[in-house]
């Protein structure tokens, strides 16, 4: 799934996603889990404010972002 994603690129110039447009939904990235490389993308396994868990990849060559993983927080009773 086709995503936007803004974000920051630090002082080695590496881009970390920061916030993510999913429909009308803005989310905004508390943690990035892990993150790896392949030899055509970006993947990043962050953490949303609501306790969500998302895996994002970047296409590196077209520059495009989806969405490759979801798990919705868990709450206790």
């Amino acid at each position: 799934m086709p995503i936007q994603v803004e974000c920051y690129a630090g002082h080695r110039g590496e881009e970390t996603p920061r916030r993510m447009q999913i429909g009308d939904r803005r989310l905004e990235v508390i943690a990035i889990l892990d993150r790896w490389l392949a030899p055509e993308h970006r993947y990043f396994k962050c953490e949303t404010a609501e306790g969500a868990q998302w895996i994002i990849r970047h296409d590196t060559l077209a520059d495009q972002w989806e969405l490759t993983y979801f798990k919705q927080a868990s709450f206790p009773p």
